[in-house]
């Protein structure tokens, strides 16, 4: 019986909480205002951020559990708070670097050298005929790239060793710039300019997968030998605010059945001696690997999910305070008919919970309009760029949760006040 007049009451509550949202569309609209900004700023960025999320997380497992990457510095090392100035201050990586590892690492089983990556990228349009693609990525590196690096050859071959001794003007597109060139056309034996120069195109490297088909630029490159790459650009960059940086960077993989770490230890080793560092002293090198590129995006994905949370939140507080003011208005407004309600019978936590509910009820429609606004965000920037988008049914079941409970929190001092009220001076209240 007492469950069936609860029921009755909350059926009577969300009952009333409509009729004031349509009856008093503008104060209603206004005081829910604030929530549906609040609760459409949480979905919409937490859609855009997971797909995101899930896409470089995608991308950056192409490079390979096993994949090591040796580089003067990287984002890893600035992300962790090293000073700049000092991360470009290290010694430059060079080709007998890369050669010593090949020699005296004995747990790898590859080692390649990849010029253009390492420092200042090299970029530059590549051309055929009347066609031409964007400034693009170009590397040059060693035939034993493929066996370090995977790549998804789904045309021609890759450059031989004798291609890369004799500085042989060969390239392998990716995808970007082999549909930007080929749309309809075999690729194979063509020439293409690269800068200046001209290349005749070996390869193709198939398209690389993400969700959504966003494109991040993972496949604007194009390989060419490391030597026919030093005659024509040189392996030295300068960034804009001075220094020089020459653009190597070394990949490796380790033997067969041989951990990483292990690899990683070895490397190390060599690179040390090489360097003439004391025992007590850092590296003045980095190594990257995929555990290493996911745990610097766990900390940057989480850093900005977090702020953005704190500013969606910001909104949902003004949302609350504007409910507040406006239930402690609208207490005022009924008074009569709270001493009504009281006179007949009514408990002090039966009007409580009918001001807390109906605060809920409000504000929770303030947030089902918000999931739909940022949803509808999310998939509008979807539809319009491409850009990848994730919409998890908890961020659903978190924004009506957090607009149910601004409800609550801040319709608690309108409902105390009001299931406060005398109930004699209440009927006189005019």
């Amino acid at each position: 019986m007492a469950k069936h007049s609860y029921g009755g009451l909350f059926g009577e509550i969300v009952t009333m909480a409509v009729a004031t949202l349509r009856d008093q569309k503008a104060r209603s609209g206004l005081t829910i205002l604030g929530v549906v900004i609040g609760i459409m700023s949480i979905v919409g960025s937490t859609s855009l951020i997971r797909g995101l999320d899930q896409s470089l997380r995608d991308t950056i497992e192409t490079m390979g559990p096993d994949v090591i990457m040796l580089t003067k510095f990287s984002a890893i090392s600035m992300g962790s708070g090293e000073e700049f100035m000092e991360l470009i201050r290290r010694p430059n990586l060079t080709t007998d670097d890369a050669d010593a590892i090949a020699r005296q690492a004995d747990s790898l089983a590859n080692v390649a050298i990849v010029l253009g990556q390492g420092g200042p990228p090299t970029q530059e349009r590549v051309y055929y005929r009347s066609e031409q693609t964007k400034p693009i990525m170009v590397l040059g590196t060693t035939s034993e790239y493929p066996d370090v690096q995977p790549v998804n050859l789904v045309e021609g071959r890759f450059f031989t060793p004798g291609e890369t001794r004799r500085r042989t003007r060969v390239a392998v597109l990716g995808h970007t710039p082999a549909q930007a060139l080929f749309p309809n056309t075999d690729p194979i034996g063509k020439r293409v300019r690269i800068g200046t120069s001209r290349y005749t195109v070996i390869g193709v490297v198939g398209e690389t997968p993400s969700p959504g088909g966003f494109n991040m630029g993972q496949d604007d490159f194009v390989l060419v030998p490391d030597t026919t790459y030093q005659k024509q650009f040189g392996i030295r960059g300068r960034w804009a605010f001075g220094g020089e940086m020459r653009s190597v960077m070394i990949a490796a993989a380790p033997r067969e059945g041989v951990d990483p770490e292990v690899a990683i230890r070895d490397i190390e080793r060599v690179m040390r001696i090489r360097h003439g560092l004391r025992l007590d002293e850092p590296n003045d090198f980095e190594f990257i690997t995929q555990d290493a590129m996911l745990a610097l995006w766990d900390q940057i994905s989480g850093a900005t999910f977090l702020s953005l949370i704190v500013i969606s939140s910001i909104a949902l507080m003004v949302g609350g305070i504007g409910v507040m003011a406006i239930m402690t208005i609208s207490v005022t407004d009924r008074t009569r008919e709270i001493g009504t309600r009281r006179a007949i019978g009514a408990k002090r936590k039966e009007i409580l919970w009918q001001f807390l509910l109906e605060a809920a009820c409000l504000t929770g429609i303030g947030g089902l309009i918000g999931i739909l606004l940022g949803s509808g965000i999310g998939l509008g920037i979807h539809w319009a760029t491409g850009f990848p988008v994730s919409l998890p049914w908890w961020s659903f079941a978190l924004g009506l949760g957090f607009s149910c409970g601004v409800g609550i929190v801040f319709g608690m001092y309108p409902a105390i006040k009001a299931s406060s009220l005398d109930p004699i001076e209440a009927l006189r209240y005019e």
